[in-house]
């Protein structure tokens, strides 16, 4: 790897870190979802949290060593979004861990080498950071890596100590800064000035557990866990002034900025913020609806919600009127897909969950704002300055204005909100709903706790009943507790016993009706939350009440559809095991209704015949009819069989084995054929790659089969009526079609080349003699990059001793630049490469190349007047 890159993207940094510990026998895992295991956080808020049960004890790891690059959701500092350089709602963690493996020395090693050899940061523009009383990773930094003493900053226990928890793991951090400005000298280092300093790598070195006493005693077991922010570090690499403008980001500001008709860089500070508010939310909504979280007026559909809200509110404030945020979807998904394809894959129900919120918004938003207008101008006259609870509350309850965006509106007025009051308000409003039960917010934060203080846990029958008679415990409507509720309302039911499967494992909840004396609802949903079954639905007919007695009934076709797909994930990864190699091991699945997918770990791509072995493998095991032998087995037990466990999940100390003797035995709490007969034909749809050293197969089975095929054979007709060919012969008007556009574009390139030069000669009566030089510096209009490297090339020639500097657009957005340069130029101590990449970052750019034939692009087509002045003025002063 160059230890100097001349430019890296946000991809190539994430591929670059996860390679560089690959390389170094580290697993590199994919990217666990934002809904994370941990019953204890709303969201997926830091690179570790997917660990945290192998660093607590509680799980054995598969691996020694892993990397991951994690997604990652945090809202505390929402405020400060698009306000300072670096806050973010949504961004990733790049990590590297050890468990029980290789500890300080390594890691610290391992970190400063990627960061100055393989990024190609100078030494002199890092400091680092210690526990003040880790004296190791102080002499570490000093003596092996060689940070001068004054560089290497001792920290107290609020900055360079990670807890778990009370009691529990716990260890030192060191952390790897960047020095903005290295020239202020050594003296008076200051690393909570974010003017000078940006932390962004942190090295966590679990070695001690805490007991109730407070006191430390030494792990057997010191696990590394490590964070590096790839937008912080994208910044840093691509040297612009904030994270907004690396290329993580900054393309959905464009988008944005286009919808609005305005130019970012030109716009005022707050028009930025709002721009960088957009920017920045919008990634965050695409990754969350991607994770099949849903907006509503809970836990985390709340948050979702809620940024939504914030991204049309300030879509407003930069003069957007109309529905825009699928627009700004459009370029965040683009930018993602290539890292998390599943964005790509959700686009439509992504793209659906935001017109549709946005639309709703809206609505309301228009008589929000201008009662909150007079609210505000109330108060002003009054001379007061805080709007009342009972104000806020109108707005949220009749309006749909949550109390953070009244907030935010009354903070740009210097007014403060009576949350006080608010929440007083809120508390009347659930008394006159008269609810027996108590707000119930699904987030596993304890409100869930409370809900279990008034009813027993959910038992499930669906292993063996379709149906089944049961008892409503609670109804809620927008997270809140209801008595009852009407047909129309979409709504949330606990029962005391369900044959629903709830979402788990991969495999998605099962739909339905329960039904009862004139009540009907149907069932879209089921997910797990704690120890209750939460049915999603809305009512039909009826009146449903707490404490009905009704019948569950599930979709036995959805049933069957979702068993078919998840008995043959499992013969999947058998045949994956026998036929390309034992050693694969699952890394993520989905079981739904119409397919399967099932990720894997595995260096290499498929071949066409192993994927053909596979697929013949898996339907010749469904063929021989194997029946499944389900057991509840300890794990021990299980694992001693040769039961295959799934890293990253969860297991008691019993475990439900699905085993179909010979040929798969898998620790599975879902939902299975009884035997693989059942499951009928099994098809490949595709097999590609989703992460380094991770590869995915899409497929499909048993009833799915039939709406795969008729789905494959319409497009055939359709292709058939348009080529007006036979079906037969698609392949050779297809290949033929691709001839004639491939000839099409080698002609239009001699075109395009043709043009330039023609463009280009006119350009030698301009050449300018300095010296002993002659220097052409100058514009083509709408010339490509491989074109206008071709007509400097030829004015060079005709020239002789010369330098040669043109620049084009060619296309919004983009900018090229080359320079030509003759020996003679060289001589005098200019080389093309360093010369044209100096020139790009006028262009928000970069490049370069040979000394005498250099390209480079940028960003800016506004600024490629003041590159090329800039160029002609340092060629004449050089070759004077």
């Amino acid at each position: 790897m160059s230890s100097n890159p001349q430019y890296l993207s946000g991809n190539e940094i994430r591929n670059i870190f996860l390679d560089f510990f690959a390389q170094r026998e580290h697993q590199i895992l994919p990217s666990a979802s934002l809904v994370p295991e941990d019953p204890t956080v709303l969201l997926t808020i830091a690179g570790m949290l997917p660990f945290k049960p192998i660093f607590l004890g509680q799980r054995t790891p598969e691996f020694k060593r892993a990397t991951t690059s994690q997604k990652c959701i945090r809202t505390n500092d929402i405020e400060n979004v698009g306000r300072t350089k670096r806050h973010h709602t949504f961004f990733e963690m790049l990590g590297n861990f050890s468990f029980g493996d290789y500890f300080k020395e390594q890691a610290i090693a391992w970190g400063w080498e990627i960061s100055t050899q393989v990024f190609g940061i100078s030494p002199q523009n890092l400091v680092v950071s210690v526990f003040k009383d880790d004296d190791e990773a102080f002499g570490i930094w000093r003596d092996q890596i060689g940070v001068p003493i004054a560089r290497i900053k001792r920290l107290g226990e609020d900055d360079n100590f990670w807890v778990s928890g009370p009691t529990g793991p716990c260890g030192p951090c060191s952390e790897i800064y960047y020095d903005f400005h290295p020239e202020r000298g050594d003296e008076n280092i200051d690393l909570e000035d974010d003017s000078r300093f940006i932390e962004f790598y942190n090295l966590v070195f679990m070695q001690y557990n805490r007991d109730t006493s407070g006191n430390l005693t030494p792990l057997q077991n010191k696990n590394i866990d490590t964070g590096m922010g790839l937008e912080r570090m994208a910044q840093i690499l691509q040297k612009v002034p904030n994270n907004y403008e690396t290329d993580l980001i900054f393309p959905i500001i464009q988008t944005a900025a286009q919808i609005a008709g305005i130019d970012y860089h030109s716009s005022d500070e707050k028009t930025k913020v709002s721009l960088k508010v957009i920017g920045d939310h919008v990634r965050s909504v695409v990754h969350m609806i991607a994770d099949e979280i849903r907006a509503s007026n809970v836990g985390r559909g709340y948050v979702l919600r809620r940024l939504i809200r914030r991204v049309v509110r300030h879509g407003r404030l930069i003069g957007i009127s109309g529905e825009f945020t699928t627009q700004v979807a459009e370029t965040a998904i683009a930018l993602s897909e290539s890292a998390y394809p599943n964005v790509r894959q959700r686009e439509a129900a992504i793209k659906a969950e935001l017109q549709r919120e946005e639309s709703n918004f809206l609505r309301t938003l228009d008589r929000g704002e201008k009662l909150l207008e007079e609210i505000i101008q109330d108060v002003k006259q009054r001379g007061e300055t805080s709007i009342s609870g009972e104000s806020a509350f109108t707005l949220y309850d009749t309006y749909g204005f949550p109390l953070e965006l009244t907030q935010e509106i009354a903070e740009e007025n210097n007014l403060t909100v009576n949350e006080v009051g608010f929440i007083a308000e809120m508390q009347k409003q659930v008394e006159r709903a008269k609810a027996a039960h108590e707000t119930i917010d699904l987030t596993v934060q304890g409100s869930l706790d409370k809900l279990a203080e008034h009813i027993h846990a959910t038992e499930f029958l669906g292993y063996t009943q379709p149906a089944a008679t049961a008892e409503v415990e609670a109804i809620l409507v927008d997270g809140i507790s209801q008595e009852e509720a009407e047909a129309g309302t979409e709504v949330q039911i606990v029962l005391d016993k369900t044959p629903f499967y709830a979402e788990s494992g991969g495999q998605i909840g099962d739909r339905g009706y329960i039904s009862g004396d004139g009540i009907v609802v149907r069932v879209e949903d089921v997910k797990k939350e704690s120890d209750f079954f939460v049915h999603f639905g809305r009512i039909e007919r009826g009146t449903l009440r707490v404490g009905d007695h009704v019948t569950a009934q599930i979709d036995p076709a959805c049933r069957r559809r979702a068993q078919a797909n998840h008995t043959a994930t499992h013969l999947l990864q058998a045949a994956l095991k026998k036929i390309v190699d034992d050693g694969i091991s699952q890394a993520g699945s989905l079981v739904s209704f119409d397919r399967l997918r099932f990720d894997f770990n595995c260096p290499r791509a498929l071949t066409a015949e192993e994927v053909q072995q596979i697929e013949e493998q898996v339907n010749t095991w469904i063929a021989e009819a194997h029946a499944a032998k389900v057991e509840v087995l300890p794990l021990a037990e299980a694992k001693a069989r040769g039961a295959v466990a799934m890293f990253g999940e969860k297991y008691g100390e019993e475990v439900r084995v699905i085993d179909f003797p010979s040929v798969s035995m898998e620790l599975c709490g879902g939902t299975h054929v009884s035997n693989t007969a059942e499951i009928g034909v099994f098809k490949i749809i595709s097999e590609a790659g989703v992460a380094s050293g991770v590869r995915r197969i899409e497929a499909v089975s048993g009833p799915a089969i039939l709406d795969y095929l008729n789905l494959r054979d319409k497009v055939v007709k359709d292709l058939s009526d348009r080529f007006k060919v036979k079906p037969e012969e698609l392949p050779d008007r297809i290949t033929s079609l691709q001839s004639e556009l491939r000839t099409s574009q080698k002609e239009l390139e001699t075109l395009k080349v043709q043009l330039a030069i023609a463009k280009s000669d006119s350009l030698l009566q301009t050449a300018e003699t300095v010296g002993d030089s002659k220097i052409i510096v100058a514009q083509l209009e709408d010339v490509d990059p491989e074109s206008l490297k071709t007509a400097a090339e030829r004015l060079l020639q005709k020239i002789g001793n010369g330098a040669v500097v043109l620049g084009s657009v060619p296309e919004a957005g983009k900018v090229s630049i080359v320079a030509a340069f003759s020996s003679e130029v060289n001589k005098k101590g200019l080389q093309a490469g360093k010369f044209v990449g100096a020139i790009a970052k006028i262009c928000g750019g970069g490049g370069g190349g040979r000394p005498n034939l250099a390209q480079a692009g940028g960003r800016d087509p506004s600024k490629l007047p003041e590159a090329l002045g800039q160029a002609e003025s340092e060629l004449k002063s050089a070759l004077a």
